[in-house]
């Protein structure tokens, strides 16, 4: 997903530009996508989030490979990648999910210093976190809003992340 390449995460937002931090942005975007396939509930959204799993799937064996992975290590560590997938799912809809503003912006927040942030040297400022979250409810709102058979047919848009915030 090229959204996760946009600069301004690793700028603005404090993303590690890192292999992890680069992984968890992709996995961060990957399951905002899937979320919206889940709201959808039927055979060819399910489908689709079927084959975007698979794709990821494919792509991580790929790039370990060409990293020069063994064989034999590949398998395992496609295992943890696909565990990852699944926990970072959890946890990110969990958070979404929450009723309570203040106990969904908890949720989420966690979320983001576990996995997003949870190779930073520094944990982020809370203007950081406060602008990730905003972003993923933006995101979460946008994408939702966005008609079924574009996102059927892969055409999903994104919103720009916003730039102009404060640091703390």
């Amino acid at each position: 997903m090229l959204q996760s390449r946009r600069s301004e995460f690793y700028t603005d937002y404090s993303v590690p530009d890192s292999t992890e931090g680069r992984f968890e942005l992709l996995l961060l975007h990957l399951c905002m996508v899937i979320r919206r396939l889940r709201q959808e509930n039927s055979e060819e959204a399910r489908t689709l989030s079927q084959a975007l799993f698979d794709f990821f799937i494919y792509d991580m064996d790929q790039s370990l490979r060409e990293s020069g992975i063994g064989d034999l290590s590949v398998g395992p560590r496609l295992k943890r990648v696909g565990e990852a997938f699944y926990g970072r799912v959890k946890a990110y809809e969990e958070a979404l999910d929450e009723k309570q503003d203040s106990d969904r912006n908890n949720a989420l927040r966690g979320a983001l210093l576990r996995n997003l942030y949870g190779t930073s040297a520094e944990v982020p400022p809370g203007a950081v976190l406060d602008a990730m979250t905003s972003y993923l409810y933006r995101l979460d709102a946008f994408l939702a809003e966005q008609e079924t058979p574009y996102i059927l047919k892969g055409e999903a848009s994104f919103i720009t992340p916003d730039t102009a915030r404060e640091k703390d």
